[in-house]
Parts: C-alpha cells; structure tokens; sequence
C-alpha cells in the first residue's frame, strides 16, 4: 500500500519539532517575508520521518544499482570519502577564519593542487569552480583574458566538434565568445580537413574532449595541437572523460593549454543532490598568472623546522573569482582522500577496468544493437537504441524498458550525431556479473522490439511512476504539488 501524501495526514497541532527557546532578542521580519496562506502539513516526528523515507526508497541512486549513465561517471563513492570528510575539524571551519588557524585544511587544499598537477601535466591548479561546466566556463575565460592581455583583441571564436559535451556551446556563449562547430570523420575522430579550414585569426581556442563522447579517444590529437596552435588558438581540455586517462595519459603533455577536472566523476565525489560537484582548472605555464584566485601556496618567510605554512596568493594577472571563498571544501576532502587511498597504482588501475568494462560491455551487444564507430573505445560507448526490422522501437522505449529488468537507463539521444543515440557507461567499479546481467537485459529487450513492441512502447510497468509525457511536462510546468 503507498503510504498517503504528508498533506492528506496533515492534522492541526501536530508538531513534528520543538525548537529551543530563544537565547538572543527577536527581530522584526521584513513585511510580506512570511507567508501566512502557506499551507504547510502539521505531522507529527515518525509521520515525517516515514515520509521522507518512503520517498527516499522510491528513489534510485548508485547505492542501490547498477548507473550506466555515459558521459556522467555515475561511479561508486567510497564511504571512506565521507567519514574523513564529516571529521569535526573539517566540518566546523568557517571560511573567514585566520590563516593560521586553518592550516590543516590548506594542507589538503595544496597537496590536492599538487596532485592534479602531476596527474594531468600542467602547472599550476585552481580548485575554486565549482562544478565541471563552471570550471569549463573559467578556462574560457582564462584563454580570452590571456589573448586580451597581449593585445590580440580580434579573436571571438572557440571551435567546438560536434562530438564535445553539450555544455561547451554553452560556456562559450556566456563568455560572450561565438561557436564555431567542427565535425567529426568516419571513425569518429576530429574532422581535420574542417579544422583546418576553421584556424584562422579570430580563434581564441578549440574545446576538446578526449575521449570524446563516442568514448573514443581522437586518434589525430597530435595533429589538432598543431592546427590550433598554428593560428594562434589555445587548446582547452575537457576533462569529464578523464576517468579513462587516469596514471596513462597527461593531457598536459599532449600540448593542451587548459583543462577542467570532473571531481565528481573522476574523483568519487557525489553528484547532484548528493553533491555539490566540483570543477579545478589546471594550466600550462604561460596561463598561470591568469587563473581565477585565491590558490594556495606556500609560505617560505613562515615555515618552519617542523612544517610549512600555506596561505592564499592571487596570480597577478588573475580573471579574479569565479566563486565564494574557495572551492566546494567537502568535496575537495573527498576527492583528496580518494587520490591519497589509491595512489598512482590505484588510480591508472581505475582506468584500466573503466576501459575493460566498456570493451567487454560493447563486445556483449554490439552484434545486436548498431556501434556506428566500431572500434576499441575508451570509459564508455556509443550504440544505437533501434532496429531497422523494427521501426517502431526507439531508444526512449528501450531505456524505459530497462526500469523494468531493475536497471537504470544510460543516457538517451547524446551525442545528438548518433542516430537513437545509448550511451552507456560501465565505470570501474562494477562487476562482470552486473555487466552480464545488464547486457543480457539489453538483449531480451532487443527480442521484445520484434516479438512484443508493446512491452516497450509502454514501459516501465512496474515503476513507482509509470511512463510520463515529457513533451507536455516540458510545455506545462508543475513545480509543485498542492493539496486539492
């Protein structure tokens, strides 16, 4: 039986907190700040906590199964993250408390830096964006600041391949920059012909995501470098697809000027709700000066025999703060944990398996579900979610579809140049008899398209909700639920 609305048990005088009395004056509201019509529930505590329970069990996350969502790292968070991260010395700081004070928290903010130095090859690390578009969003900046600072005031341009993150278009938009999109070729790669023609002297910078959102690593890297290099243009890397690099590739070596980290997906970090995210940009030396500030660096006038003392520098030719105060602190405590428990064996062992997974997972269904590019791919591929000999079968109706063999779907029509575009990403940290268990999954559901399409094109049947109309949710929006 589905536990009742909180508002239909709503009953006057039922109160499910006691607040403590006040040890401090009352002030005044600002008139019209409260609400007197709002019509909140009155419960009572176990009513409440039943509530917000039964919802939480209606809810799918990746403690509960298997998250395929390609493009979004959906990995387990190791729980070890989130005791250090809860540790009383962390929790109760407060951003405008003294240096000296605080030195336990810059410890891991600088070694944090560190880390993301060496593991990418740049030199030198932000970590105040805030989630992986806004750190997208600062590294824009930092290559039209740069370009703006020696003069060169006639470039508006990023190009953006058509096989990039959807958020790109969108980073360059808001930096008041124009977008330029380059395809791909036949196998999947950067189209250099196009590129080519597209370098010239109104390109601040290309925006790369390698791998790309295929899954594939661009086989002309190399060539791209030079291309944009050659027109003057910095290379900016995306770094959402790290977690296939990890401890194998330096993006930084290969010759990009500029890349953002995903800590909530690379680094175990939560997303969402569970979240913030967080979104450092590491640079190459030319652009250290032109990161967003403060960073932390250390202190020599101040160390001592027993220990260093770190404090905040802004870079002299800072785009200035891109956030308040400096970073998502709980997350950089998650993701400093997670590198110091792995280690650099740990970590290149990370991609290692995330790449295994996806090859074994694509080897499984390849032969019933269409890879249009196929090769060996990296963290996660692409195939498409409809049969020719079933031409009523899309891929929304085989991802709800999925909910009813227990499965959360991997991501629907993205990138937008695959035909019924799935996406599927295994990450490291599942088993091969979950991936079988998926894959056997996808092939039943394959069988149903041609034998029972109506499964499909009505699912998911046993879901706390059943199939919506996204088409009139988009247009009618109901953002809130009221008591009739």
């Amino acid at each position: 039986m589905t536990e009742p609305l909180i508002f239909e048990i709503s009953r006057s005088g039922r109160c499910a907190v006691s607040p403590p009395g006040l040890d401090v004056p009352p002030a005044e509201l600002p008139e019209g700040l409260v609400r007197e019509d709002l019509p909140l529930p009155e419960v009572s505590e176990p009513d409440l906590v039943r509530h917000y329970t039964h919802l939480s069990q209606m809810n799918y996350g990746v403690d509960v199964g298997f998250y395929p969502l390609g493009s979004c790292t959906m990995k387990y968070n190791p729980r070890i993250n989130e005791e250090v991260a809860r540790l009383p010395g962390f929790v109760h700081l407060h951003p405008y408390q003294d240096e000296e004070t605080v030195q336990g928290a810059l410890f891991l903010m600088y070694h944090l830096q560190q880390f993301l130095k060496e593991i990418s090859g740049f030199k030198a690390v932000s970590l105040q964006p805030a989630a992986g578009a806004h750190g997208e969003l600062t590294g824009v900046l930092i290559m039209r600041a740069y370009h703006l600072y020696r003069g060169d005031t006639g470039r508006d341009v990023i190009l953006v391949p058509d096989s990039a993150h959807g958020t790109n278009p969108a980073s360059t938009s808001m930096s008041g920059l124009h977008v330029v999109e380059v395809p791909s070729d036949e196998r999947g790669n950067v189209d250099l012909v196009a590129l080519k023609a597209a370098c010239n002297e109104h390109v601040v910078g290309m925006m790369l995501t390698n791998p790309n959102t295929l899954g594939l690593f661009d086989e002309h890297v190399g060539r791209i470098v030079e291309l944009v290099h050659g027109c003057g243009g910095l290379l900016f890397g995306d770094g959402a697809n790290m977690n296939a690099l990890l401890g194998i590739c330096r993006p930084g070596d290969l010759g990009f000027d500029v890349m953002m980290f995903n800590l909530h997906k690379t680094f175990s970090t939560p997303h969402g709700g569970g979240g913030p995210g967080g979104g450092p940009v590491a640079v190459a030396e030319h652009l250290v000066d032109f990161l967003p500030g403060p960073i932390v660096a250390v202190d020599p006038e101040r160390a001592d025999d027993e220990a260093e003392f770190y404090m905040f520098v802004n870079p002299p030719k800072s785009i200035g703060r891109v956030k308040a105060f400096y970073g998502q602190f709980g997350v950089l405590v998650r993701a400093y944990t997670y590198v110091r428990m792995l280690g650099a064996k740990g970590l290149r062992r990370v991609a290692e398996h995330a790449v295994l997974n996806a090859n074994y997972l694509m080897s499984r269904i390849k032969d019933t579900y269409r890879v249009p590019h196929d090769r060996i791919c990296m963290h996660e591929f692409v195939c498409e979610g409809c049969f020719p000999d079933a031409p009523d079968v899309h891929a929304l109706d085989v991802s709800k579809r999925l909910i009813d063999y227990g499965f959360h779907p991997p991501t629907n029509y993205f990138p937008l140049i695959v035909h019924e575009a799935l996406m599927p990403e295994p990450t490291e940290t599942e088993s091969k008899e979950t991936l079988d268990g998926f894959a056997e999954a996808l092939l039943r559901i394959a069988e149903e398209a041609h034998t029972a399409p109506h499964l499909l094109h009505e699912a998911p049947h046993n879901a706390p909700v059943r199939r919506l109309d996204e088409v009139r949710a988009a247009k009618e929006l109901i953002v809130r639920w009221e008591p009739k």
